[in-house]
């Protein structure tokens, strides 16, 4: 059956979500349209296209055991010189991104990994392209604001194309009351978390 390239990762709702993706074009990043906006939670990795049942179930486990939680962003940061990216920050939820994360690359799972960097939750705008155009990208949304419930994650398969496709999502606590993509207009709910 050969590899696939995987990510997991938290998609960013709209109308966030294609705003963020715009502007990322605009600032002539060519990855742009083929990535979906969103917070990673496990980078590009590769697997055995046979091993994809197992690596759905223990995503699964992961995600009945959590709980939807707020997340919002707000502002911009960098990573340079490090590695060439601006992004936008997440400023709440990030503790239970990191707890994700950690659960997802686990030494007991089908997923593990090594990461390059330690571990920061961001939602990258600008990757890999001129100096002048990451400081736009870095000065252009300085004051960008969004939030929502995260209510799940989703398991992502990187073409041919370079394009990346969701396989499954994988909503909290088992998909009851865990919208994917939460209802925009200030509808307020209570600040869950997830169980540790």
């Amino acid at each position: 059956m050969g590899t696939v390239t995987l990510g997991v990762s938290i998609a960013v709702p709209e109308p966030h979500g294609s705003l963020l993706q715009e502007r990322r074009a605009g600032f002539g990043d060519p990855a742009a349209h083929g990535i979906p906006t969103h917070v990673t939670l496990l980078p590009p990795t590769e697997a055995e296209a046979a091993d994809l049942p197992a690596i759905e179930t223990h995503l699964s486990q992961i995600a009945t055991a959590g709980r939807p939680f707020p997340m919002r962003l707000s502002g911009t940061g960098t990573f340079r010189p490090l590695s060439p990216v601006v992004f936008v920050q997440v400023v709440e939820g990030a503790s239970a991104c990191s707890w994700l994360q950690k659960r997802i690359r686990e030494d007991s799972g089908p997923l593990v990994r090594e990461l390059q960097f330690p571990y920061h939750p961001h939602v990258t705008v600008a990757h890999s392209i001129a100096e002048e155009a990451m400081d736009r990208a870095y000065e252009e949304l300085s004051a960008y604001e969004a939030a929502w419930t995260c209510g799940s994650f989703a398991l992502y398969e990187q073409g041919q194309d370079a394009v990346w496709r969701k396989i499954n999502e994988f909503p909290f606590g088992g998909g009851e009351g865990a919208p994917a993509v939460p209802a925009q207009g200030g509808n307020s709910v209570d600040r869950p978390s997830l169980r540790t």
